[in-house]
């Protein structure tokens, strides 16, 4: 027992390493990330005043540090300027995703939409994509523009997709992958390939880094969109059936679709075709959830993303860096936060 508690706590401090492992460098990011939001107009002020308060993970930031790390960058300051392009690009899509959502509740406190509405939410988040594009500019590096530039049009897309197919309990399987491939997975694969670009790597390295990072991204998201349907556990800033309440049709609800019969196949749509679902509704997709073991089935489709994203890794040397980002992989899953 005590040796499963310590692999446990390992890769759950997998995040905490990759952090102290670029922390110098991350307070940097910080602060180019609010020197990049500070505007005359007072609004703007309030608003990006109110969503640096609000902080995160800073994830994909630390991605791009870690990866340029682990490659040997120490040419500068681009992988801080570039890691606070990958945060801005986050938080724009966060902002616009919901406005979208109409969410009213992100990492604990009430989102830009429900403090001020949706309107400025939606032009705060152009803001900082509008920042974000004048600082690839400034970085000068056309590959890093072109990927840059290419990811936040996927993630629009994936967006779209989403909303196309909003309330389809029937999805297939392969749309879900394509949406989240796109929405969030895109852009992990951009933070990790950054940082090999910034390094002057080899293709098979830049290939392998976005691998890494495109299936980390795909892990992130499935464990996410099942931690909604966990009452075992508690994710912080986020209750229980939250995307369940939005509609969202996610993977838990797509492979319970799978295994249902036919009463319950009905019962589900009737519950995801309605203008609103409540907590009757939550109850009883929770039950067949239960009883078809559908948060291990997830937990199942995952292992396959973490394995191929930690084998990427093996085209570079053994050293922390690496063990990091491979620990990083399981981090993702296991999380609760």
């Amino acid at each position: 027992m005590g040796t499963v508690i310590h692999l446990k706590n390992q890769i759950n401090n997998s995040y905490f390493q990759l952090k102290d492992s670029v922390d110098n460098r991350l307070l940097l990011v910080e602060e180019k990330i609010k020197l990049k939001l500070s505007s005359d107009v007072e609004l703007v002020k309030k608003m990006t005043a109110y969503h640096l308060h609000t902080g995160g993970k800073r994830l994909r930031a630390l991605l791009t540090l870690g990866s340029a790390k682990l490659c040997k960058y120490s040419k500068g300051t681009r992988d801080i300027n570039l890691a606070a392009c990958v945060e801005l690009i986050h938080s724009a899509t966060l902002m616009h995703d919901d406005v979208i959502d109409n969410g009213a509740v992100r990492r604990g406190k009430k989102t830009l939409n429900k403090i001020w509405d949706n309107h400025s939410s939606v032009l705060i988040g152009d803001y900082l994509l509008s920042r974000c594009f004048e600082m690839m500019v400034e970085d000068g590096n056309l590959e890093v523009l072109k990927l840059l530039s290419s990811t936040s049009s996927k993630i629009a897309q994936g967006e779209i997709l989403q909303l196309q197919h909003k309330g389809e309990v029937d999805m297939l399987e392969e749309t879900y992958l394509k949406i989240i491939s796109a929405k969030t997975a895109e852009l992990f694969a951009a933070s990790t390939k950054v940082g090999a670009i910034l390094s002057d790597m080899d293709n098979k390295k830049k290939e392998a880094l976005e691998f890494y990072g495109r299936n980390l991204g795909l892990t992130f998201q499935i464990a996410d969109d099942t931690l909604d349907y966990n009452s075992e556990l508690k994710l912080f800033g986020k209750k229980i059936g939250q995307d369940f309440y939005e509609g969202k049709v996610t993977l838990p609800i797509i492979l319970l679709f799978q295994k249902a019969n036919i009463n319950e196949k009905e019962k589900l749509k009737d519950i995801f075709t309605k203008d609103a679902r409540d907590e009757n509704d939550l109850d009883y997709s929770l039950s067949l959830i239960k009883k078809y073991n559908i948060i291990k089935a997830c937990y199942q489709k995952a292992q396959h993303y973490i394995n191929l994203a930690s084998n990427s890794l093996s085209v570079f040397n053994d050293c922390e860096e690496r063990n990091i980002l491979e620990n990083l992989t399981s981090f993702s899953l296991s999380r609760n936060f």
